[in-house]
């Protein structure tokens, strides 16, 4: 049964190995009822496994976990048992509402049949069905299926969803349930705009603690009031911020800024001392011998004394080993070009028979910026498609000024093969101006973007999880130093610190910026964008392959 104010979930010095890699190390956090933390980190730095840690189906291999109250958790998946139905996973998650209902009525009648020690019974029956409140129970479970955009229907069998639609039954049960504490992962990845206001409301209200695992920066910022980040630090240890998402982000800005500037320090402090042994060695090497005239015994004296300095410089040099980690890359996005006073691309009027209802028209100029805004499936990803000349309109024309370079980075990355990122880029490069696309002085280096750390830009391809991949696509579209930039769902699988590191680079830059994504924080950053509205294309004009 739930806790309520007497709920507890805190974990201390949480760590786990696998594979002789440290996966945690040293995570704490204490979570209350009406406390909600946000857990953030690159893929691989264990979020979802401390969310298992938490709810207790991995034991840590340091550290400690107390759990006092109720835990409803959602896994990016869940498993499916032959034969169980929506109805099914709707009765376990309400199962001690059930039961505490059961034995209200049960006391109830112990009471009616002057059983003495039913008035005891009956009270703690109905102090647990208030707790839960029990009765609205199924009434809650209703409505957030419906909210969600879930399956209502509790007699279908689970194994004729989709994996979206069991995690939203599996979400409307937990919302309607009265845990103690919510333990979700990545809860917004199947969820529409309706769906996710609902989930935002649902959480925001909750009378009990949620540990939400997230890239949905708009989540965060609504949802989280403490952040727990596991991305690497100056000490190896994660880092709690309060303050909500934004009090996370200027933390970390200045964190990152003070290991900076302490790492720079060290170096230069490695480099003096480095350079003060070799100037006592080449005086040991050269500097002994004295004029001719002097005396052997000052040579010998001078010698010893020359000896010691090299030695008291050689263990000031091993006493200061440096230990600070170097801090993780910054994205830095490359100066792209201006031309001012041409139009760089105008689309007039296209439209693309059952994908882009039209006409559509747009006019883009160095430093322009549009957004371009609609439903799934009214045809953003063709007009930008169309725009990069990668797709010819059926009606309507495109023009593109001499010399414009119009680029796209796509939805999806090219098929991954055995060729290292570092080769592909620098052969892009040698292609670029080859084909005199760009001047070799214009030619940029993969490390110059800060978009791949070196351990991994030797790797193969296929070897690089798919937020690298999407960073090496990037790295190439920005490879040709485009005029117009057009970017389809950018901060798809990047992390919270590059894609704000990207908006800042978009928006400094002079080039021209069309964006599509339906990444709300990224929508709230470039409000004072221009805005395009995509209609969807009429059902009678659709064609049976969409792009």
């Amino acid at each position: 049964m739930p806790a309520g104010e007497n709920a507890q979930l805190t974990a201390q010095g949480i760590g786990i190995d696998r594979g002789g890699r440290t996966v945690l190390s040293g995570a704490d956090l204490t979570v209350t009822p009406r406390s909600r933390w946000g857990i953030v980190g690159e893929n691989g730095r264990g979020k979802s496994t401390l969310l298992h840690i938490l709810a207790g189906v991995l034991e840590p291999d340091t550290g400690t976990v107390r759990r006092i109250g109720t835990l409803g958790v959602a896994e990016q998946e869940i498993d499916v048992v032959e034969g169980r139905t929506v109805g099914d996973l709707v009765d376990i998650e309400l199962a001690d509402a059930r039961s505490a209902l059961a034995e209200l009525d049960a006391a109830a009648e112990g009471l009616a049949g002057g059983d003495p020690a039913a008035v005891e019974r009956y009270e703690t029956a109905l102090s647990d069905a208030e707790t839960l409140d029990a009765w609205d129970a199924d009434r809650r479970v209703d409505l957030a299926l419906e909210h969600l955009g879930a399956v209502t229907d509790r007699s279908r069998p689970l194994t004729e969803l989709s994996v979206g639609q069991r995690y939203r039954v599996r979400l409307a049960c937990l919302l309607g349930a009265a845990h103690d504490f919510l333990l979700l992962d990545e809860p917004t990845n199947h969820l529409d705009a309706a769906g996710l206001d609902f989930l935002t409301r649902s959480l925001r209200g909750r009378s009990g603690g949620v540990v939400l695992v997230s890239h949905d920066r708009a989540l965060l910022s609504d949802v989280a009031t403490t952040v727990l980040d596991l991305d690497p630090s100056r000490d190896g240890l994660p880092r709690v911020y309060g303050g909500g998402f934004a009090g996370y982000v200027e933390g970390r800005r200045a964190e990152r800024e003070r290991w900076a500037d302490e790492y720079e320090k060290q170096q230069a402090e490695h480099a003096r001392l480095a350079q003060d042994l070799s100037a006592a060695q080449n005086r040991l090497v050269s500097g002994w011998r004295p004029d001719k005239g002097t005396g052997k015994h000052q040579r010998a004296t001078r010698a010893g004394g020359l000896v010691r300095a090299v030695h008291r410089r050689r263990e000031d040099l091993e006493a200061h080993a440096v230990d600070m980690p170097p801090p993780p890359m910054g994205f830095r996005m490359p100066e792209l070009p201006e031309r001012s006073g041409v139009t760089l691309l105008r689309a007039e009027e296209v439209a693309v028979e059952g994908r882009l209802h039209g006409p559509v028209t747009v006019s883009l100029d160095s430093g322009s910026r549009l957004v371009v805004t609609g439903p799934n499936g009214a045809g953003k990803s063709t007009l930008l498609k169309v725009l990069a000349r990668t797709v010819e309109p059926t009606r309507g024309r495109v023009h593109t000024a001499r010399t414009a370079r119009v680029r796209l980075l796509a939805q999806e990355s090219p098929h991954a093969g055995d060729r290292s990122a570092r080769h592909v880029f620098e052969t892009h490069v040698e292609r670029l101006v080859s084909d005199g696309v760009l001047r070799d002085r214009e030619g940029l280096s993969l490390s110059s973007l800060g978009l791949l750390a070196s351990a991994d830009v030797n790797k193969p391809l296929r070897e690089l999880s798919m937020g690298q991949q999407r960073r090496l696509d990037l790295a190439l579209v920005l490879a040709s130093r485009p005029h117009v930039l057009l970017l389809d769902e950018p901060t798809n699988h990047l992390s919270i610190t590059l894609v704000d590191e990207l908006t800042e680079g978009l928006r400094a830059t002079g080039a021209a910026v069309v964006l599509a994504t339906h990444d709300r924080q990224l929508q709230r950053d470039v409000g004072d964008w221009e805005r395009l509205a995509v209609e969807p294309v009429p059902e009678q004009a659709q064609a049976p392959a969409r792009g």
